[in-house]
């Protein structure tokens, strides 16, 4: 099936991509594994202009009803190679392939991996990404959250709402994260901080038992520590495998765009945390995937914009 936008990528950029390109009335199609991407595992944001606080998860849910109310299509597959093919672009999932005129990449980060013994085996077994997903299977039990960034912090808060006692791993002797998620993490009483450590090895029997960590500038040096489950909270990657040839990356295999989403290959455009914009906020990811869109439509109207975007036609 042709599209006149295929947005591969369905968090804060992608989701608000697809609404602008729909307003222009341009056939989109949404391809992604999943909604909201990083900010649907969030429980707490205080930041997003308009909503005091509000769920992560329903902050997304609503930019991609908003997406399916102007017109949007959404596949759930995973994306495995984007093809220039004469003036289209081909884009192959695990088993469909789509055309397109235009495409936007806006598929975000991916979790960073610990890299030692026992964090691949005990996947799923008590090794977990997603505090928001996995904290309610912790009921009064013993976990660790390896990080110092805001994310480690808003998995400790929320597994200490839950868990009996919460260790905070971190290689640091001071975080990373907002204050205001420093000073409540300060104030629990059943989270624990281990400073200047680092993870060297998770252990279990059937699941998780207990976790390995050793002092940062004394290897020698080795704590166990009895828990149930391991949250690793050390920050987000990009993928960039999959546009590897494609588009220009830079040395952290970040996408390339100027100032107007631009990639180097015309037709291809991108936006979000998948792009070597300094800063990965929910707020300026919306912001991209608009601009994104609306380059996308200019350069499938032959250059010409359209001007400013007041409201659809009743």
């Amino acid at each position: 099936m042709k599209y006149d936008v295929i947005i591969v990528g369905g968090a804060a950029a992608g989701l608000t991509a697809a609404i602008y390109t729909t307003r222009r009335a341009l056939k989109t199609l949404v391809i992604t594994q999943d909604i909201g991407g990083q900010a649907a595992t969030t429980p707490d944001i205080e930041n997003y202009p308009g909503y005091e606080h509000i769920d992560g998860m329903e902050l997304m849910g609503k930019f991609k009803d908003q997406a399916e109310k102007t017109g949007a299509e959404f596949i759930y597959e995973e994306v495995k190679e984007v093809v220039p093919e004469d003036d289209l672009f081909k884009v192959k999932t695990n088993t469909k392939e789509f055309e397109s005129r235009a495409v936007i990449l806006a598929f975000g980060l991916t979790h960073r991996h610990l890299g030692v013994p026992g964090e691949e085996e005990f996947g799923g077994k008590g090794v977990s990404y997603c505090a928001t997903c996995d904290a309610p299977l912790f009921k009064q039990k013993d976990v660790a959250v390896v990080g110092g960034g805001n994310s480690a912090l808003d998995a400790a808060l929320l597994l200490s709402k839950m868990a009996r006692k919460v260790y905070l791993i971190h290689r640091r002797d001071q975080f990373r994260g907002e204050q205001v998620l420093i000073d409540r993490v300060m104030a629990a009483d059943n989270i624990e901080i281990v400073y200047n450590s680092k993870t060297k090895e998770i252990r279990g029997e059937m699941v998780v038992n207990k976790i390995i960590v050793t002092d940062v500038e004394k290897e020698l040096e080795e704590r166990e520590i009895e828990v149930n489950g391991v949250f690793v909270e050390i920050g987000f990657q990009v993928k960039g495998d999959l546009v590897k040839g494609l588009v220009e990356l830079d040395e952290a295999k970040q996408i390339k765009v100027n100032k107007n989403n631009e990639t180097s290959t015309p037709g291809i455009f991108a936006a979000g945390d998948v792009t070597a914009i300094d800063y990965k906020q929910i707020i300026i990811s919306a912001g991209e995937g608009a601009k994104a869109a609306l380059q996308a439509y200019k350069y499938l109207n032959g250059g010409k914009a359209s001007g400013v975007d007041w409201g659809l036609k009743k």
